[in-house]
């Protein structure tokens, strides 16, 4: 049997993850803010079993799944209100699969929300980037009910290549959110020591060739600092503005629950600091100019 899919916003990330579902096994609407790209991606799979929806209600209506990929849980739960809204279009049994990097309290209050009109919801954050999820290989955090996790397994196999049962309602949330927050950690402890090795006369790129067969690896010394900031590309394909909102996520995770955290508090700061210096639509990578400004030099 087809199963009938609702998925709902086509960024850099969704629209890829979508792609993967616009396939025989599935029946595929899809919706996005923007209305452009809505229309494109039909366009762009117009002999597959796709339909650009209107609402999303009239996307959800009919769903067996419905999947969202949004910038913040916060516009996830905007989507739930109104006569336009998925609650006005979603029909009992539904599985509602949140692939926001949201934040585990929103996902626990959405999810509350839909089982009082018999919707399951599980929060299923994913990593691997815009590459990732080309490749349909994206790892994906899952939080929830087990069998609702079951249920929702082939929609996520077509998507992801890691699938991880980490707990309840917002596991999967709070677990990218300090998956990220040591992203960001590795990515400025780096550019401190670049900075400093630079300034004690080691070329970066010398640094990183001895650091890269050392101990203080990572992938962000191994990959993002030689492709990306000693080649002065900084490539956009994460956003600035979605780290300093996971980082902080993941701080309020670690003051929730009462576990002292003075280097993510710390590393929230310096990302909120950056975002706000250098925009909304810088990539995360470029939290090294910050520094970089900060110091008058650069690494190259």
């Amino acid at each position: 049997m087809t199963t009938t899919i609702a998925f709902l916003g086509l960024g850099a990330i969704g629209t890829p993850m979508a792609r993967h579902l616009a396939i025989p096994d599935f029946s595929l609407a899809v919706w996005n803010r923007t209305e452009a790209k809505t229309t494109a991606f039909v366009a762009a799979h117009a002999t597959k079993a796709v339909r650009a929806a209107s609402t999303p209600a009239d996307a959800a209506r009919g769903a067996a799944i419905v999947i969202t990929c949004l910038p913040t849980s916060r516009e996830v739960e905007a989507l739930l209100d109104g006569p336009d809204g998925l609650l006005a279009g979603l029909a009992r049994g539904t599985l509602f699969i949140d692939c926001t990097s949201g934040d585990p309290a929103t996902s626990q209050r959405i999810a509350a929300r839909l089982a009082e009109v018999g919707v399951g919801f599980i929060d299923a954050p994913v990593s691997g980037g815009v590459v990732g999820a080309e490749k349909g290989a994206l790892t994906i955090m899952v939080g929830g009910d087990a069998a609702l996790l079951e249920r929702a397994m082939p929609v996520l196999r077509a998507m992801g290549e890691k699938i991880v049962h980490c707990g309840a309602v917002g596991a999967g949330d709070a677990l990218k959110a300090v998956n990220n927050a040591l992203l960001a950690v590795h990515i400025w402890s780096a550019a401190e020591g670049l900075l400093a090795l630079s300034r004690a006369g080691v070329k970066p790129a010398v640094a990183l060739d001895v650091i890269n067969a050392s101990s203080g690896r990572s992938n962000s010394s191994m990959n993002l600092f030689p492709e990306r900031v000693l080649t002065r590309a900084f490539p956009r394909t994460f956003r600035l503005a979605l780290l300093d909102k996971d980082v902080g996520i993941a701080a309020q995770v670690a003051r929730d629950q009462k576990v002292p955290s003075p280097l993510i508090q710390l590393t929230a700061e310096l990302f909120r600091a950056a975002h706000t210096a250098l925009g909304d639509e810088a990539d995360h990578v470029e939290a090294v100019k910050y520094l970089e400004q900060m110091t008058g030099d650069e690494i190259q």
